[in-house]
C-alpha cells in the first residue's frame, strides 16, 4: 500500500487545537478467488471503485488517537438506465425490473462496500447489529434504498441470537427516508425554489469559461444530437436532462453487454463523458463556487460537521446512500472534484477521532485501480468551509 500525504500548517482562530489541514490518498489492490473472478470481471469493468475521502485535521502527535464516529455518504449500485433516446434499439424491457432500478450487480458492489465497512470497522461497530450504533438515511427513490439494504446485508450479517431463520442468513435493518419534495440533504440541485441559485446557474452557463468551452464543442455535440434523435437546443438545455440520461443508457448497456450504436464508440463516449462532468462542475461550482456551494453541497458539509460534533446518544455512524451527484455537490463544495463522474458505490468516509482531548479528522481515498493523486493542497478549505459555506439558513439567504 502506497500512502500520499500533502499538507499545509494553517492557524484557524475556531481551531486552535488542530495544527495542519492535510489530504491522504491510498491506492490499495484487493485479491479476488477464482470462483469470485467473473463477477469482479463485471464489478470492477464498470469502472467501480471505492473513493473513500476523510476531510483530515491532523494533530501534531499521531500516536493514541481513538476513533469516535464514523459518516458514510455512498451512490447507489448499478442500476438499469433512467430511461432512453429515441433512436435507442434497447427498450425498457430489455431490463427486469425497468428503468433505474437496482440491478443484481449494484446488489453485490453495495453487498461488498457492506463487506468492507465491516473489516475496516471491527473492533468500532459491534458485531451484532445495535439500533444505537448506526443511522441509515437514503433518498426517496428503490435504488438508494435498496442499495442501503444490501449494504447493510454486508455490514451486519446476523450472528448467534440475531438469526432468526436459518436459512436466510439476513436480518432486517431500518432505512429511513423523507419524501423527495421535503429532502434538502441529499438531492442535488436542491429542489427549493432559490431565484438566487437560478440566477448563479444562468450566470455560470453564459460565462466564457462555461459557454465558450460547450461552444468549442457544438460540432461534436450536434451530432451526438441527431444520432439519438433529439434536436441541439434540446440536448443543450441542461434542465432537460436529456444528453445525461443518453449518456447513461449507453454507459449501462455496455456495463450489461446491451448492444450500442457505431456512433457511441469509445472515443465518442469519452468525449461526452469529460463534457458532462465539466457541466457537472459548473453546475455547482466554475463560477462563483462558494456561493453555489451555499445553496448546495455546503449544505451536506454542514450537516456531516454537525452530525460529528454534536452526537452524545452513543452513536458511532451515520449512513447517507444518496446518487452520483449528491457526491460531486459534495466534492465541488470540499474543494476536490476532478471532473469525473462518481462510479456506482463509490463511497466517502469521513472519520472523527480524538487524541489528548482534542477531536480531528483523517482523509484518505482507496481505488480498486490505479487513481490520480489529487495534487491539490486543501490551503484553508475547511475555514472557508466554517466561515463561508455554513450558513445559519440556506432558504432565506437564498432569496
Amino acid at each position: 500500500m502506497d500512502a500520499y500525504v500533502l499538507s499545509k500548517k494553517l492557524s484557524p482562530s475556531y481551531l486552535t487545537k488542530y495544527s495542519r489541514v492535510s489530504l491522504a490518498i491510498m491506492q490499495q489492490e484487493e485479491k479476488s478467488s477464482p470462483d469470485q473472478e467473473s463477477v469482479k470481471q463485471q464489478y470492477y469493468g464498470c469502472g467501480f471503485a471505492f473513493f473513500i475521502l476523510f476531510l483530515g485535521l491532523l494533530l501534531p502527535s499521531i500516536t493514541g488517537r481513538k476513533l469516535k464516529y464514523v459518516v458514510l455518504v455512498y451512490r447507489h449500485g448499478d442500476r438499469s438506465p433512467l430511461s432512453s433516446f429515441p433512436t435507442n434499439v434497447v427498450n425498457e424491457d430489455a431490463w427486469p425490473q425497468g428503468f433505474a432500478q437496482l440491478t443484481k450487480l449494484g446488489m453485490q458492489q453495495q453487498y461488498e462496500l457492506g463487506q468492507f465497512i465491516r473489516k475496516r470497522y471491527e473492533g468500532f461497530l459491534s458485531t451484532d447489529y445495535k439500533p444505537k450504533e448506526i443511522y441509515v438515511r437514503s433518498t426517496d427513490t428503490d435504488r438508494t434504498i435498496m442499495s442501503a439494504e444490501a449494504n447493510l446485508a454486508g455490514l451486519f450479517p446476523p450472528k448467534g441470537n440475531q438469526i432468526w431463520n436459518k436459512e436466510i442468513l439476513w436480518q432486517p435493518i431500518p432505512v429511513h427516508t423523507v419524501p423527495r419534495s421535503d429532502d434538502k440533504l441529499l438531492y442535488f440541485p436542491v429542489k427549493a425554489k432559490c431565484p438566487k441559485y437560478g440566477q448563479l446557474l444562468k450566470e455560470t452557463f453564459e460565462s466564457k469559461t462555461v459557454g465558450g468551452g460547450v461552444k468549442k464543442h457544438m460540432e461534436f455535440l450536434g451530432k451526438m444530437a441527431a444520432n439519438m434523435g433529439y434536436d441541439l437546443p434540446t440536448v443543450l438545455d441542461y434542465k432537460s436532462l436529456k444528453l445525461w440520461k443518453a449518456y447513461d443508457a449507453l454507459v449501462v448497456q455496455k456495463i450489461h453487454n446491451q448492444p450500442r450504436p457505431n456512433w457511441a464508440d469509445d472515443q465518442a463516449m469519452d468525449e461526452l463523458g469529460k463534457l458532462l462532468a465539466f457541466s457537472l462542475h459548473a453546475m455547482f461550482g466554475v463560477h462563483k463556487k462558494v456561493e453555489k456551494s451555499k445553496l448546495q453541497g455546503g449544505l451536506l458539509v454542514k450537516d456531516i460537521l454537525h452530525q460529528m460534533t454534536q452526537t452524545t446518544d452513543g452513536r458511532k455512524m451515520l449512513m447517507y446512500s444518496a446518487h452520483d451527484v449528491t457526491l460531486a455537490a459534495l466534492q465541488v463544495a470540499l474543494g476536490v472534484f476532478k471532473e469525473h463522474l462518481p462510479p456506482f458505490a463509490a463511497c466517502h468516509f469521513f472519520e472523527l477521532y480524538q487524541e489528548d482531548n482534542a477531536m480531528k479528522r483523517k482523509a484518505k481515498e482507496r481505488g480498486n485501480q490505479q487513481t490520480d493523486l489529487l495534487r491539490k493542497e486543501l490551503d484553508g478549505k475547511v475555514i472557508n468551509h466554517r466561515q463561508h459555506y455554513m450558513i445559519v439558513d440556506a432558504f432565506v439567504w437564498c432569496s
